[in-house]
């Protein structure tokens, strides 16, 4: 599959989801940090089928590619990125939330050009400023 339509297949799947994960807070009276671990546990399972043997591979790859991940996916973007999310959702009118903690990628270019060394392309610049433009649009009340 083209890496564009998987994209668009995750922003949907993440839109979406926050929509039902909104949904199940208010519905639940959850704590923000139990629909987090809630929404981890049942991720757990089901990427866990999805590896399979796969998973064979952390034990050959390099400690510092794990330990990227673990720090980057588990702790930032697994833990304190989802504890703030769920807690901005309980919160926030989801029109609110989803537009303002989707400018990710604004954050992956600036991490890559300031950290990964990725050349700043005037493409790159209208883009990032087209996006706080944008978010401006959608959170102004």
């Amino acid at each position: 599959m083209r890496p564009e339509l998987l994209a668009i297949v995750t922003a949907a799947a993440w839109g979406i989801g926050g929509y039902f994960e909104k949904k199940g807070l208010h519905a639940g009276g959850f704590a923000p940090s139990v629909g987090a671990t809630l929404r981890t546990a049942v991720a757990l399972v089901v990427l866990a089928i999805a590896s399979g043997p796969q998973l064979r591979q952390i034990l050959v790859a390099p400690p510092g590619a794990a330990l990227s991940i673990v720090l980057g996916g588990g702790v930032a973007a697994g833990a304190l990125g989802i504890l703030c999310f769920y807690a901005a959702l309980k919160a926030a009118p989801l029109s609110l939330v989803l537009p303002i903690a989707f400018t990710s990628p604004l954050f992956g270019a600036l991490t890559a050009i300031l950290l990964g060394g990725e050349p700043l392309s005037w493409r790159t610049a209208i883009g990032m400023t087209l996006t706080v433009a944008g978010i401006m649009v959608l959170t102004t009340r």
